[in-house]
Protein backbone atom coordinates (compact mmCIF):
# COMPACT_ATOMS: atom_id res chain seq x y z
CA UNK A 1 0.00 0.00 0.00
CA UNK A 2 1.33 3.40 -0.92
CA UNK A 3 1.66 5.95 1.83
CA UNK A 4 0.90 9.38 0.48
CA UNK A 5 0.26 12.80 1.91
CA UNK A 6 -0.59 15.98 0.06
CA UNK A 7 -0.74 19.62 0.99
CA UNK A 8 -2.57 21.48 -1.76
CA UNK A 9 -1.96 25.18 -2.02
CA UNK A 10 -4.28 26.39 -4.78
CA UNK A 11 -3.79 29.98 -3.71
CA UNK A 12 0.00 29.68 -3.86
CA UNK A 13 0.33 27.71 -7.08
CA UNK A 14 2.26 24.87 -5.44
CA UNK A 15 1.29 21.36 -4.39
CA UNK A 16 3.53 19.76 -1.77
CA UNK A 17 3.35 15.98 -1.44
CA UNK A 18 5.01 12.94 0.04
CA UNK A 19 4.60 9.74 -1.93
CA UNK A 20 6.25 7.01 0.09
CA UNK A 21 10.00 7.64 -0.35
CA UNK A 22 9.53 10.67 -2.57
CA UNK A 23 9.03 14.32 -1.79
CA UNK A 24 7.15 15.88 -4.70
CA UNK A 25 6.81 19.59 -5.43
CA UNK A 26 4.47 20.49 -8.29
CA UNK A 27 4.39 24.02 -9.70
CA UNK A 28 0.81 24.82 -10.69
CA UNK A 29 0.19 28.33 -12.03
CA UNK A 30 -0.62 27.40 -15.64
CA UNK A 31 -1.97 30.81 -16.67
CA UNK A 32 1.29 32.42 -15.52
CA UNK A 33 3.46 29.62 -16.96
CA UNK A 34 4.40 28.81 -13.35
CA UNK A 35 6.09 32.17 -12.88
CA UNK A 36 7.53 32.05 -9.38
CA UNK A 37 6.13 34.50 -6.86
CA UNK A 38 6.61 35.14 -3.16
CA UNK A 39 3.96 32.70 -1.95
CA UNK A 40 5.28 29.89 -4.15
CA UNK A 41 8.82 30.44 -2.89
CA UNK A 42 7.54 30.39 0.70
CA UNK A 43 5.69 27.11 0.23
CA UNK A 44 8.70 25.40 -1.34
CA UNK A 45 11.14 26.73 1.25
CA UNK A 46 8.92 25.51 4.09
CA UNK A 47 8.77 22.00 2.60
CA UNK A 48 12.51 21.42 2.18
CA UNK A 49 13.59 20.98 5.84
CA UNK A 50 10.92 18.34 6.39
CA UNK A 51 11.95 16.44 3.29
CA UNK A 52 15.59 16.60 4.33
CA UNK A 53 14.93 15.40 7.89
CA UNK A 54 12.44 12.62 7.10
CA UNK A 55 14.34 9.29 7.06
CA UNK A 56 11.64 7.74 4.87
CA UNK A 57 12.20 10.17 2.01
CA UNK A 58 14.91 9.09 -0.41
CA UNK A 59 14.61 11.77 -3.09
CA UNK A 60 12.93 14.98 -4.14
CA UNK A 61 11.31 15.82 -7.47
CA UNK A 62 10.34 19.29 -8.67
CA UNK A 63 8.03 19.31 -11.68
CA UNK A 64 5.32 21.29 -13.43
CA UNK A 65 1.74 20.16 -12.91
CA UNK A 66 0.94 21.24 -16.46
CA UNK A 67 2.57 20.81 -19.86
CA UNK A 68 2.90 24.49 -20.83
CA UNK A 69 6.13 25.25 -18.98
CA UNK A 70 8.34 24.19 -16.10
CA UNK A 71 8.79 27.77 -14.85
CA UNK A 72 8.97 30.77 -17.16
CA UNK A 73 10.77 32.97 -14.65
CA UNK A 74 9.89 35.15 -11.71
CA UNK A 75 6.67 37.12 -11.53
CA UNK A 76 8.46 40.41 -12.26
CA UNK A 77 5.24 42.33 -12.76
CA UNK A 78 4.30 41.56 -9.17
CA UNK A 79 7.78 42.53 -7.98
CA UNK A 80 7.64 45.91 -9.72
CA UNK A 81 4.16 46.53 -8.35
CA UNK A 82 5.28 45.55 -4.86
CA UNK A 83 8.27 47.90 -5.01
CA UNK A 84 6.01 50.87 -5.77
CA UNK A 85 3.97 50.10 -2.64
CA UNK A 86 6.72 48.91 -0.30
CA UNK A 87 10.37 48.86 -1.44
CA UNK A 88 11.47 46.77 1.54
CA UNK A 89 8.88 44.12 0.72
CA UNK A 90 10.16 43.84 -2.85
CA UNK A 91 13.74 43.49 -1.61
CA UNK A 92 12.58 40.82 0.84
CA UNK A 93 10.98 39.00 -2.09
CA UNK A 94 14.36 38.71 -3.82
CA UNK A 95 16.03 37.75 -0.54
CA UNK A 96 13.55 34.92 0.00
CA UNK A 97 14.02 33.57 -3.52
CA UNK A 98 17.81 33.62 -3.33
CA UNK A 99 17.69 31.93 0.08
CA UNK A 100 15.51 29.23 -1.51
CA UNK A 101 18.03 28.73 -4.31
CA UNK A 102 20.75 28.32 -1.69
CA UNK A 103 18.63 25.84 0.29
CA UNK A 104 18.19 23.76 -2.87
CA UNK A 105 21.94 23.81 -3.47
CA UNK A 106 22.44 22.56 0.09
CA UNK A 107 19.67 19.93 -0.01
CA UNK A 108 21.29 16.72 1.16
CA UNK A 109 19.39 14.08 -0.82
CA UNK A 110 19.06 13.19 -4.51
CA UNK A 111 16.79 15.69 -6.25
CA UNK A 112 15.58 15.90 -9.83
CA UNK A 113 13.89 18.65 -11.80
CA UNK A 114 11.65 17.17 -14.50
CA UNK A 115 11.61 19.92 -17.10
CA UNK A 116 9.47 20.05 -20.21
CA UNK A 117 8.87 23.45 -21.74
CA UNK A 118 10.38 26.76 -20.67
CA UNK A 119 12.89 26.96 -17.85
CA UNK A 120 13.86 30.59 -17.52
CA UNK A 121 14.99 32.96 -14.81
CA UNK A 122 13.61 31.76 -11.49
CA UNK A 123 13.00 28.34 -13.02
CA UNK A 124 16.75 28.01 -13.46
CA UNK A 125 17.20 28.82 -9.78
CA UNK A 126 14.77 26.04 -8.85
CA UNK A 127 16.51 23.44 -10.99
CA UNK A 128 20.18 24.21 -11.62
CA UNK A 129 21.66 23.46 -8.19
CA UNK A 130 20.08 20.11 -7.33
CA UNK A 131 21.64 16.82 -8.33
CA UNK A 132 19.72 16.00 -11.54
CA UNK A 133 18.21 18.08 -14.36
CA UNK A 134 16.00 16.02 -16.68
CA UNK A 135 15.02 17.58 -20.02
CA UNK A 136 11.90 16.60 -21.90
CA UNK A 137 11.56 17.06 -25.64
CA UNK A 138 10.11 20.57 -25.31
CA UNK A 139 12.81 21.86 -22.95
CA UNK A 140 13.87 25.49 -23.54
CA UNK A 141 16.49 27.21 -21.35
CA UNK A 142 17.03 30.96 -21.24
CA UNK A 143 18.19 33.73 -18.94
CA UNK A 144 16.52 36.66 -20.77
CA UNK A 145 16.90 39.32 -18.07
CA UNK A 146 18.88 41.83 -20.14
CA UNK A 147 15.73 42.16 -22.28
CA UNK A 148 13.78 43.57 -19.31
CA UNK A 149 16.45 45.75 -17.72
CA UNK A 150 17.62 43.21 -15.14
CA UNK A 151 20.54 40.74 -15.02
CA UNK A 152 20.94 36.93 -14.84
CA UNK A 153 20.20 36.36 -11.14
CA UNK A 154 19.14 33.33 -9.01
CA UNK A 155 22.76 32.18 -8.95
CA UNK A 156 22.78 31.66 -12.72
CA UNK A 157 25.99 33.66 -13.12
CA UNK A 158 27.77 30.82 -11.32
CA UNK A 159 26.43 28.36 -13.92
CA UNK A 160 27.02 30.58 -16.94
CA UNK A 161 30.56 31.44 -15.89
CA UNK A 162 31.52 27.78 -16.05
CA UNK A 163 30.26 26.98 -19.54
CA UNK A 164 32.93 26.45 -22.20
CA UNK A 165 34.00 28.84 -24.97
CA UNK A 166 32.41 31.94 -23.35
CA UNK A 167 29.01 30.46 -24.23
CA UNK A 168 27.69 31.33 -20.78
CA UNK A 169 28.50 34.98 -21.37
CA UNK A 170 26.89 34.77 -24.81
CA UNK A 171 23.70 33.30 -23.30
CA UNK A 172 23.65 35.69 -20.36
CA UNK A 173 24.08 38.83 -22.46
CA UNK A 174 21.87 37.97 -25.42
CA UNK A 175 19.16 36.14 -23.46
CA UNK A 176 18.84 33.67 -26.31
CA UNK A 177 17.18 30.32 -25.61
CA UNK A 178 18.52 26.84 -26.27
CA UNK A 179 16.89 23.41 -26.50
CA UNK A 180 17.84 20.20 -24.73
CA UNK A 181 20.34 19.23 -27.42
CA UNK A 182 22.43 22.29 -26.60
CA UNK A 183 21.77 22.10 -22.88
CA UNK A 184 23.00 18.52 -22.68
CA UNK A 185 26.09 19.31 -24.74
CA UNK A 186 26.88 22.17 -22.34
CA UNK A 187 26.18 20.15 -19.19
CA UNK A 188 23.14 22.18 -18.18
CA UNK A 189 21.08 19.00 -17.95
CA UNK A 190 22.13 15.57 -16.75
CA UNK A 191 19.59 13.54 -18.74
CA UNK A 192 17.31 13.81 -21.75
CA UNK A 193 14.12 11.85 -21.11
CA UNK A 194 10.86 12.29 -23.01
CA UNK A 195 8.11 13.74 -20.85
CA UNK A 196 5.92 10.66 -21.35
CA UNK A 197 8.24 8.94 -18.85
CA UNK A 198 7.99 11.59 -16.12
CA UNK A 199 5.09 9.96 -14.25
CA UNK A 200 6.86 6.62 -14.41
CA UNK A 201 9.99 8.20 -12.91
CA UNK A 202 7.92 9.68 -10.09
CA UNK A 203 6.25 6.34 -9.38
CA UNK A 204 9.52 4.46 -9.22
CA UNK A 205 11.27 7.08 -7.10
CA UNK A 206 8.39 6.79 -4.66
CA UNK A 207 9.52 3.19 -4.24
CA UNK A 208 13.11 4.36 -3.71
CA UNK A 209 14.52 3.05 -6.97
CA UNK A 210 18.12 4.31 -7.33
CA UNK A 211 17.83 7.60 -9.19
CA UNK A 212 20.94 7.32 -11.36
CA UNK A 213 20.07 3.92 -12.80
CA UNK A 214 16.46 4.97 -13.25
CA UNK A 215 17.36 8.06 -15.28
CA UNK A 216 20.25 6.47 -17.14
CA UNK A 217 17.94 3.73 -18.43
CA UNK A 218 15.53 6.29 -19.90
CA UNK A 219 18.06 8.77 -21.25
CA UNK A 220 17.99 9.28 -25.03
CA UNK A 221 20.88 10.73 -27.02
CA UNK A 222 19.63 14.20 -27.97
CA UNK A 223 21.70 14.73 -31.11
CA UNK A 224 24.52 17.05 -32.18
CA UNK A 225 24.86 20.59 -30.95
CA UNK A 226 24.44 23.36 -33.51
CA UNK A 227 25.60 26.04 -31.08
CA UNK A 228 29.00 24.44 -30.57
CA UNK A 229 29.64 24.95 -34.29
CA UNK A 230 29.86 28.65 -33.42
CA UNK A 231 32.15 28.00 -30.45
CA UNK A 232 35.28 29.57 -31.95
CA UNK A 233 33.42 32.71 -32.96
CA UNK A 234 31.70 33.01 -29.58
CA UNK A 235 34.97 32.43 -27.74
CA UNK A 236 36.80 35.06 -29.79
CA UNK A 237 34.09 37.72 -29.67
CA UNK A 238 32.91 37.31 -26.08
CA UNK A 239 36.41 37.16 -24.64
CA UNK A 240 36.86 40.85 -25.50
CA UNK A 241 37.39 42.80 -22.26
CA UNK A 242 34.57 45.32 -22.82
CA UNK A 243 31.09 45.48 -24.29
CA UNK A 244 32.34 47.73 -27.05
CA UNK A 245 35.05 45.22 -27.78
CA UNK A 246 32.52 42.42 -28.04
CA UNK A 247 30.45 44.42 -30.51
CA UNK A 248 33.52 45.35 -32.53
CA UNK A 249 34.66 41.74 -32.78
CA UNK A 250 31.18 40.62 -33.83
CA UNK A 251 31.18 43.29 -36.56
CA UNK A 252 34.55 42.11 -37.80
CA UNK A 253 33.53 38.46 -38.27
CA UNK A 254 33.77 37.37 -41.90
CA UNK A 255 33.05 34.27 -43.92
CA UNK A 256 30.40 31.69 -43.10
CA UNK A 257 29.93 33.05 -39.57
CA UNK A 258 29.40 36.69 -40.59
CA UNK A 259 25.59 36.68 -40.85
CA UNK A 260 25.20 34.82 -37.57
CA UNK A 261 27.58 37.21 -35.81
CA UNK A 262 25.68 40.25 -37.12
CA UNK A 263 22.42 38.80 -35.78
CA UNK A 264 24.03 38.39 -32.38
CA UNK A 265 25.28 41.96 -32.47
CA UNK A 266 21.80 43.15 -33.42
CA UNK A 267 20.35 41.30 -30.44
CA UNK A 268 22.84 42.90 -28.07
CA UNK A 269 22.09 46.38 -29.36
CA UNK A 270 18.44 45.90 -28.36
CA UNK A 271 19.26 44.89 -24.79
CA UNK A 272 19.44 47.25 -21.83
CA UNK A 273 22.94 48.79 -21.84
CA UNK A 274 23.22 48.90 -18.05
CA UNK A 275 22.02 45.30 -17.79
CA UNK A 276 24.68 44.25 -20.31
CA UNK A 277 27.46 46.01 -18.44
CA UNK A 278 26.44 44.64 -15.05
CA UNK A 279 25.92 41.14 -16.42
CA UNK A 280 29.31 41.13 -18.14
CA UNK A 281 31.10 41.97 -14.91
CA UNK A 282 28.90 39.71 -12.77
CA UNK A 283 29.36 36.60 -14.90
CA UNK A 284 33.09 37.12 -15.24
CA UNK A 285 33.59 37.64 -11.52
CA UNK A 286 31.42 34.60 -10.77
CA UNK A 287 34.18 32.38 -12.17
CA UNK A 288 36.04 32.82 -8.89
CA UNK A 289 33.00 32.82 -6.55
CA UNK A 290 31.01 29.96 -5.05
CA UNK A 291 27.24 29.82 -5.36
CA UNK A 292 26.64 31.40 -1.97
CA UNK A 293 28.84 34.37 -2.84
CA UNK A 294 27.10 34.77 -6.21
CA UNK A 295 23.66 34.80 -4.57
CA UNK A 296 24.78 37.46 -2.10
CA UNK A 297 25.98 39.57 -5.02
CA UNK A 298 22.71 38.86 -6.85
CA UNK A 299 20.90 40.50 -3.94
CA UNK A 300 23.11 43.58 -4.10
CA UNK A 301 22.40 43.95 -7.79
CA UNK A 302 18.68 43.24 -7.49
CA UNK A 303 18.24 45.92 -4.84
CA UNK A 304 19.92 48.46 -7.08
CA UNK A 305 17.97 47.48 -10.20
CA UNK A 306 14.72 47.83 -8.25
CA UNK A 307 15.64 51.41 -7.41
CA UNK A 308 16.62 52.44 -10.93
CA UNK A 309 14.63 53.20 -14.09
CA UNK A 310 15.45 50.35 -16.45
CA UNK A 311 13.94 47.32 -14.69
CA UNK A 312 10.48 48.87 -14.35
CA UNK A 313 10.73 50.24 -17.89
CA UNK A 314 11.69 46.87 -19.35
CA UNK A 315 8.82 45.12 -17.60
CA UNK A 316 6.44 47.81 -18.84
CA UNK A 317 7.60 47.59 -22.44
CA UNK A 318 7.75 43.81 -22.76
CA UNK A 319 5.17 42.48 -20.31
CA UNK A 320 2.63 45.20 -19.46
CA UNK A 321 2.11 47.57 -22.40
CA UNK A 322 3.90 45.13 -24.72
CA UNK A 323 5.00 47.88 -27.10
CA UNK A 324 8.51 46.35 -27.14
CA UNK A 325 9.99 49.84 -27.16
CA UNK A 326 11.78 50.38 -23.85
CA UNK A 327 13.47 53.71 -23.24
CA UNK A 328 16.69 52.71 -21.51
CA UNK A 329 18.70 55.15 -19.39
CA UNK A 330 21.34 55.44 -20.73
CA UNK A 331 20.08 54.51 -24.18
CA UNK A 332 23.43 53.44 -25.62
CA UNK A 333 26.44 51.38 -24.62
CA UNK A 334 28.52 54.40 -25.63
CA UNK A 335 26.92 56.39 -22.81
CA UNK A 336 27.69 53.91 -20.02
CA UNK A 337 29.77 55.13 -17.10
CA UNK A 338 32.03 52.51 -15.52
CA UNK A 339 32.03 54.29 -12.16
CA UNK A 340 28.25 54.10 -12.05
CA UNK A 341 28.27 50.43 -13.00
CA UNK A 342 30.69 49.77 -10.13
CA UNK A 343 28.20 51.19 -7.62
CA UNK A 344 25.74 48.41 -8.46
CA UNK A 345 28.12 45.95 -6.80
CA UNK A 346 28.31 47.81 -3.49
CA UNK A 347 26.62 46.57 -0.33
CA UNK A 348 23.08 48.00 -0.15
CA UNK A 349 22.10 50.44 2.58
CA UNK A 350 20.07 47.76 4.35
CA UNK A 351 22.98 45.32 4.41
CA UNK A 352 23.89 42.21 2.47
CA UNK A 353 21.75 39.11 2.11
CA UNK A 354 22.32 36.82 5.09
CA UNK A 355 22.66 33.17 4.09
CA UNK A 356 23.52 30.38 6.49
CA UNK A 357 26.70 28.46 5.95
CA UNK A 358 26.14 25.15 4.20
CA UNK A 359 26.89 23.09 7.31
CA UNK A 360 24.48 25.10 9.45
CA UNK A 361 21.70 24.87 6.89
CA UNK A 362 22.08 21.11 6.52
CA UNK A 363 21.94 20.66 10.29
CA UNK A 364 18.57 22.41 10.39
CA UNK A 365 17.35 19.96 7.74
Amino acid sequence: MQNSSEVAHPETGVVIEQRNALGLISLDRPKALNALDDTMATAIAEALPGYAADPVIYALVIRSANSRAFCAGGDVRKIISAYKEDPDAAKAWFAKEYALDWALECFNKPAAALIDGAVMGSGVGLSAFITHQVAGENYRFAMPETMIGLFPDVGAAHVLARLPHEIGLYLGLTGRSIDRVEAFALGLVTHCVDATHFDEIIDQLSDAWPIDALLDDRHVAPGESELLRHALTISHCFSAPTLKGILERLSAVTGDEADWAQEVRSDLEKRCPTSLAVSLRHIREAKSNDIREVLIRDYRLACRFLAEHDFAEGVRALLIDKDKDPKWQPASIDDLDEATIATYFQEPAGGDLMLQEREELQKTG
